[in-house]
């Protein structure tokens, strides 16, 4: 399946000229075929002009057909078979294996947002009847449901060539909602963007609809992503990646004359609180799991453990032990870019390079600049230095670690208190330790969006009941997640409607309930009619 290189405008290709770019192979620093056309101002403008006048009628489709598309999209993904895989493994370096999984999860997801839309219920309808008697003043009709936005901007991530990107979560959320989508494909995986994006154009004409429910646009985030985020008709913007270029859009987002919202995931260090009698026993368990937690993928996920906090004592002196065995066997890998196998090697630099702070161990094989490889490291300091030094409790975005001392509970309170908002905190934790776990994990629900005894945080399930968000600077709107059917309702936003007659009310709050939704009838949970 040859690539060609062009943006995808409501069904059709870009133009060619202006400005061009390509992949390279991160593990090989080979230039990939073919160039890739940056889109023009206008090209931007006509993408998301489309975007608008295909809402009008993608907003009014059933829940049914929605998720016809949806599963449409995961087939044609499908469809593509190893050509995907194959070039979403040249541009990243992300091994083959791993690419499967991802490509599950993408088509697994857009599954299950399609059941979401099917069902119907996610619109959250209410419905308070009339009481004309009431005194002193009569009720009126009221009834309250979620409607779509409009359309969506999707900026694809670079550590989730698949899953956080053109058919990724925001884009599956936006379209179960009923919300259009633009996606600006990242740089790093341009082709395997334009792969999946012609998977979602060929659904779009599948289903019978209009061509400007989706566009995928190729350029760069300072230019056409602002652009695409400062256009009228764009209504939120959903991000995954850096927290400068995060809050970028967040600014630029805010600075139009009607802002809208950015649901912008951008950093987290996610800490690990390792308890005594945990690690009295099984120290040697939690050092295999946090050198498994922190290097998958080469540390490259939004969830790795950054921060680890411990206790002194002899049991923390062999957890220290068996950690640096372990770390200096792991192998050195190839990180998914060269400016983030760069920053990673910098902002470990900068670390490590603070008074107090000692490299604990580092992966015996140096990683090798030809291959993009991040070294698999982990440092050690004290609390003083930790609170001392704000660089500390900075992202490095790679396969390392910090181990912060403490030598009481107390500073583990103190250092929980110090921390920002986080996706993720962890208590390892055994039932003599509940009690004094219990006022920790309540001080980490303060600073995070999920909270984990025991286990390691990285990698997100995608359900129902997930939450990958968490205050910031971890999310820009705490209020909400990235991964779960619950991502749906950044993309959406209530309407009440007061004393409109049956017939002109949307069917999801008409009498009859024709749809078959689970509605709050006068604060009631129920089925039956009004």
């Amino acid at each position: 399946m040859s690539l060609h290189g062009l943006s995808l405008l409501a069904g059709a290709h870009g133009a060619t000229g202006g400005k061009t770019f390509h992949a390279i192979n991160p593990a090989t620093s080979e230039r990939l075929a073919p160039d890739f056309h940056e889109a023009s101002a206008a090209e931007v403008s006509a993408a998301l002009d489309a975007s608008a006048a295909a809402f009008a009628i993608y907003r009014t489709l059933s829940g049914a057909d929605r998720a016809k598309f949806l599963e449409t999209i995961a087939t044609e993904i499908e469809a593509l078979g190893d050509t995907l895989l194959q070039r979403a493994h040249a541009e990243t370096g992300l091994p083959l294996p791993r690419l499967t999984g991802e490509r599950a999860r993408t088509c697994g997801q857009l599954r299950l947002f399609a059941s979401v839309a099917r069902e119907g219920s996610w619109v959250d309808a209410r419905i308070d009847p009339a009481l004309p008697d009431r005194q002193p003043l009569p009720r009126p009709d009221l009834r309250r449901m979620l409607i779509p936005l409009g359309p969506v901007v999707v900026f694809g991530s670079s550590n989730f060539p698949l899953a956080f990107s053109v058919a990724g979560g925001d884009t599956a959320s936006a379209f179960a909602a009923g919300c259009t989508v633009v996606v600006k494909a990242h740089r790093a995986h341009a082709g395997t963007a334009e792969l999946v994006g012609g998977a979602i154009t060929r659904a779009v004409a599948a289903c019978g609809l209009p061509g400007g429910v989706f566009s995928m646009i190729h350029g760069g985030g300072a230019t056409v992503g602002i652009a695409m985020v400062k256009h009228p008709a764009t209504t939120a913007v959903g991000f995954t990646g850096s927290h400068a270029a995060g809050r970028a859009l967040f600014d630029a987002a805010a600075s139009r004359p009607h802002p809208i919202p950015v649901f912008a995931e951008m950093s987290s260090l996610n800490p690990v609180f390792l308890m005594p009698a945990a690690m009295s026993t099984r120290g040697a368990a939690i050092a295999q799991g946090l050198l498994t937690s922190f290097t998958l993928g080469v540390g490259q996920f939004c969830t790795k453990p950054g921060l680890i906090f411990t206790l002194r004592g002899p049991d923390t002196d062999a957890f220290l032990a068996k950690l640096s065995e372990l770390v200096r066997t792991a192998p050195s890998a190839t990180m998914l870019t060269g400016s983030i196998c760069d920053a990673f090697s910098e902002r470990r630099e900068k670390i490590t390079s603070v008074p107090g702070v000692t490299l604990l161990a580092a992966g015996a094989h140096a990683a090798n600049p030809a291959k993009t490889e991040g070294q698999p490291s982990v440092a050690i300091t004290s609390v003083k230095h930790f609170l001392a030094h704000p660089v500390l409790a900075t992202e490095a975005f790679g396969p390392f670690t910090l181990v912060i001392m403490a030598d009481t509970l107390a500073e583990f309170a103190a250092c929980a208190a110090a921390l920002e908002g986080q996706l993720t905190a962890t208590v390892q934790a055994d039932p003599a330790d509940h009690a004094d776990a219990r006022p920790l994990l309540a001080a980490l629900e303060q600073r995070a969006g999920r909270v984990l005894l025991n286990g390691f945080p990285t990698g997100v399930e995608v359900c129902h009941a997930m939450n990958h968000g968490g205050p910031y600077p971890a999310t820009t709107d705490v209020r909400y997640t990235s991964v779960g059917t619950a991502a749906m309702l950044r993309f959406a936003r209530p309407v009440c409607y007061q004393s409109i007659p049956d017939a002109l009310l949307p069917d999801a709050v008409k009498n009859a309930n024709p749809l078959g939704l689970v509605r709050l009838v006068e604060g009631k949970p129920s089925r039956d009619s009004a």
